[in-house]
């Protein structure tokens, strides 16, 4: 069997660590598979590196932030590959320049267009077990570029699909995929498998086991995911296209606390002032996650948006410079809330879920500031102080004994 196992920063934090996740590998190894693997950066090193860096610098240059950051996982695949040849597996380590991993050119952001698995065959062919850094990709300049926080994720599914890998195993610091954070929800119940859609909607909206990415390409390629404990020997969580039908309307419950509310004030209710707004956040490269207008008072409306807080500096400060030319009377921001998502196949037959969510947040007297859904999904604004009551209390509703 071919597999691609990714290890996360705090699956190798320390050297202890890395000789744990070695000693995986070499079983795996010895039992004869072909192992392709998959590391991030060493726990709190990335952090630690954008430390440094604005340290120089409060705005310093993406190009120059991607090759500084960039490095993080050279010292992981390598320090791998030393702990492999202690353990006799023969190891080779490879950057994204080495394998050939084509990217766009979008620094701190870039997106996976292509990779050559020419050398990485070779090496298999060698059996020899390829340890891959993940989060990064080479542009058509040949310069490094990250694909943003969480990117080893969507590297190890990409070579999973390039490869025709036969699992793509994803270990981190849990046991799989929760109906809930177990932090804040102790009796939430693991899931043996989970649908790509429901697992992307769940990765879409704080629930951190996966990078939503990665789910998205997965499910586009048809790659089996699995969600495995990096210290514990358990059956994790299988994330793929068709599961068996089980009883549960609901599959998950999630909170994101990384998101910031923005309403504009006193708008025109006129054509193409809504347009002009919007082509200037996404010009800008400022996602809107969610939007909501009220109904016109004296030929004027106001629009709340939602977008994540490390984009809300820019998009408040552009509104505001904007305002008079797109007609804005007033730019309110809201740093205080929070994110609540109940995900599910069940979600769309059955209108008495809606109902149920609706009145476990009534019951724990917690006020909705906006509503917004899709076919698996229905997501609340709350205030963020309110957030881990309101997960407790819709688990309880929906998905407690």
């Amino acid at each position: 069997m071919l597999l691609v196992k990714k290890f996360g920063g705090t699956s190798v934090g320390n050297t202890d660590k890395i000789k744990n996740v070695a000693a995986k590998i070499a079983k795996e190894y010895k039992a004869g598979n072909d192992c392709i693997v998959v590391l991030s950066a060493m726990d709190q090193s990335t952090d630690e590196l954008l430390t440094l860096a604005h340290e120089i610098n409060m705005d310093p240059p993406t190009r120059e932030i991607d090759a500084l950051l960039s490095t993080g996982e050279q010292v992981s695949v390598a320090l791998m590959c030393m702990a492999l040849d202690a353990l006799s597996v023969p190891s080779v380590s490879l950057n994204a320049f080495q394998v050939s991993m084509h990217s766009t050119g979008n620094h701190t952001n870039a997106r996976l267009k292509k990779i050559d698995t020419e050398r990485i065959r070779h090496e298999l062919d060698g059996r020899r077990v390829v340890v891959v850094t993940g989060f990064q990709g080479v542009d058509s300049y040949n310069d490094v570029t990250t694909i943003g926080r969480g990117g080893s994720d969507t590297t190890a599914v990409a070579l999973a699909a390039a490869l025709h890998a036969d699992a793509c195993e994803i270990y981190t610091d849990v046991d799989g995929v929760y109906t809930a954070d177990p932090r804040i929800v102790p009796n939430a119940k693991k899931l043996n498998e989970i649908t790509y859609d429901e697992m992307l909607e769940l990765a879409s909206i704080g629930a951190q086991v996966l990078h939503n990415r990665s789910v998205d390409l997965a499910k586009k390629y048809g790659v089996t995911l699995v969600v495995r404990d990096s210290h514990k020997d358990v059956e994790g969580t299988f994330v793929k296209e068709v599961c068996k039908m089980e009883s549960m309307l609901v599959s998950g419950v999630a909170a994101d606390k990384n998101t910031c509310c923005l309403t504009l004030c006193g708008v025109p209710d006129m054509p193409g002032y809504e347009y002009r707004i919007f082509d200037l956040l996404s010009s800008n490269s400022i996602p809107v996650d969610a939007i909501l207008h009220t109904a016109a008072v004296n030929d004027t409306i106001d629009i709340s948006i939602c977008v994540s807080r490390d984009c809300a500096p820019r998009a408040e400060a552009l509104l505001k410079d904007n305002a008079a030319n797109l007609k804005i009377k007033e730019v309110s921001v809201d740093n205080h809330v929070a994110k609540i998502s109940i995900v599910g196949a069940g979600i769309q037959s059955n209108p008495g879920v809606a109902t149920k969510m609706f009145e476990a947040l009534f019951n724990s007297n917690i006020n909705i500031k906006m509503t917004y859904t899709s076919e698996i999904r229905i997501t609340v604004l709350i205030d963020e102080i309110d957030m881990e009551k309101a997960v407790r209390a819709i688990h309880e509703k929906l998905l407690g004994e």
